[in-house]
């Protein structure tokens, strides 16, 4: 009896703890949430693609601390005030630049970004062909009568 009361124990908690990221909100306080449910989704997509500036690889909507919340509360006020997705966007990078997005746009700079590992690879491989396919230096020419003799008189056993 006494084992099915703990497997079922068990069980009980192991839902819970699967659960718990469905319950868990981006939102840490429902005061921050908007009062009209399609301008807090409206807010929420637009958290979703700013990135937080302390964990760097969460969303603004997806982070617990302190600043993402702030930003959260920033979001939501410019669109209480009825700006567009792109203008929020827009004044989110002019104030924090291309960093805040977690998906920044395709500039010659993220392009550059991007293919500077595979340029350094290339240039190694090429220095490395190169150095293998150098021609190898010749034998070291013989030594003089002068070195010989001083050879023989530093090896000879005393």
């Amino acid at each position: 009896m006494t084992v099915r009361i703990l497997r079922r124990a068990l069980l009980a908690l192991t839902l819970c703890l699967a659960l718990l990221p469905l319950v868990a909100g981006a939102v840490d306080d429902p005061s921050e949430m908007l009062p009209d449910p399609a301008q807090e989704q409206r807010a929420e997509a637009i958290g979703a693609q700013l990135r937080c500036l302390v964990c760097q690889n969460e969303s603004i909507e997806d982070s617990s601390a302190d600043l993402a919340r702030d930003l959260r509360h920033v979001v939501r006020e410019h669109v209480a005030k009825g700006e567009s997705n792109k203008q929020v966007m827009d004044w989110m990078v002019e104030r924090y630049g291309n960093f805040i997005r977690l998906r920044p746009p395709l500039t010659i700079g993220t392009l550059l970004l991007w293919l500077m590992p595979v340029l350094a690879l290339l240039v190694g491989v090429m220095v490395a062909l190169r150095a293998f396919r150098r021609p190898r230096t010749s034998a070291p020419p013989p030594l003089t009568d002068a070195e010989r003799a001083r050879l023989d008189d530093l090896t000879r056993p005393r």
